[in-house]
């Protein structure tokens, strides 16, 4: 049996699963993100990297040479032809030489790709998008990540600093978002764009369940709370959740029409809410989708690997 490595970079853990033939984590674990030793961040990250691929194979009883392949998903602009991180907005990586000081350890030279893109190439070959030869990924979490998969591969545009479909406007003027623009998806469809679309509806709608369900306080809420008062009967509830939909829907007929993938995969926290989600969306985006919706467009699914997506794609990147 052989296996690979995939990592997952996050600004507070980096996990990390040995991966098999069939596309199974065998064995997995994860380090805080800064917990070795290092005289910067750069350096923090590449020893647990490393610890992490050397513990991992010794769990296994093989060596790193006996490793099919290695590689890592990281949050920010990747330049993955030479392995630089060249910018990650919540680890203070820039223009470092990852691939390099992995190697300069292992003597493994460790793929690399955007964090999202890498969840996306899991789907594409271990999850929901299995068997289509396009698909995008929509992660609907703290913020809205996206990786588009084409033709087998992931696609990133010039020097890998495209697919941030969070990133585009749904909103002209709208809300802020932490890009620095007004209005972006990931504003409105995001989990944290859903919990600021409940707060405001919660102090308007002062009756409302969804105080209930968050305590009453504003500060409880999450992602569930008006999902959970709609699925209740309340009516603001519904309400919040019929705006969130609608964004949401608005992104995803615009990818759509731009890129007709075969399939568009939901995952995030709150792609947990399943058939509550999924299904009036679906109605929504037929109702946006450029000729209408029939058996030659684009599918909308709900992704099947959840928080294994980024380690899977990254090990077979």
């Amino acid at each position: 049996m052989a296996y690979s490595i995939g990592i997952d970079i996050g600004g507070t853990s980096i996990k990390a699963g040995l991966v098999d033939e069939e596309y199974k984590i065998v064995r997995s674990m994860a380090l805080p993100t800064l917990s070795c030793e290092g005289k910067d961040e750069g350096e923090k990250v590449a020893a647990c990297v490393v610890r992490l691929m050397q513990e991992l194979c010794a769990q296994q009883g093989i060596g790193l040479s006996d490793l099919r392949s290695a590689g890592a998903g990281i949050p920010g602009s990747i330049d993955i032809e030479n392995g630089i991180v060249v910018y990650a907005n919540n680890i203070d990586l820039h223009n470092f030489p990852l691939r390099e000081m992995v190697k300069e350890k292992t003597g493994i030279a460790l793929q690399m790709a955007n964090d999202a893109d890498a969840a996306a190439y899991g789907e594409y070959r271990a999850g929901a998008a299995a068997g289509c030869q396009s698909c995008i990924l929509i992660t609907l979490g703290t913020g809205l990540g996206g990786g588009f998969i084409k033709d087998g591969k992931v696609y990133s545009g010039y020097n890998q600093r495209g697919g941030e479909f969070g990133h585009t406007v749904v909103q002209v003027g709208g809300a802020p978002c932490t890009c620095g623009r007004k209005g972006c998806l990931e504003a409105y469809a995001s989990a944290t764009g859903l919990i600021r679309l409940t707060r405001e509806a919660m102090e308007r709608e002062g009756g409302s369940l969804m105080w209930k369900l968050a305590g009453g306080e504003l500060e409880k809420v999450d992602g569930k709370t008006a999902f959970d008062a709609m699925e209740q009967g309340d009516i603001a509830g519904k309400a919040v959740v019929d705006t969130y939909i609608r964004y949401l829907a608005c992104g995803i007929a615009n990818f759509i029409n731009v890129l007709h993938p075969d399939m568009i995969c939901l995952g995030g926290g709150v792609s947990h809410s399943g058939d509550a989600l999924l299904l009036p969306l679906r109605a929504a985006v037929a109702l946006e989708v450029y000729g209408g919706m029939d058996e030659r467009t684009t599918r909308l699914e709900l992704a099947t690997l959840g928080n294994s997506a980024g380690i899977i794609g990254a090990a077979l990147l």
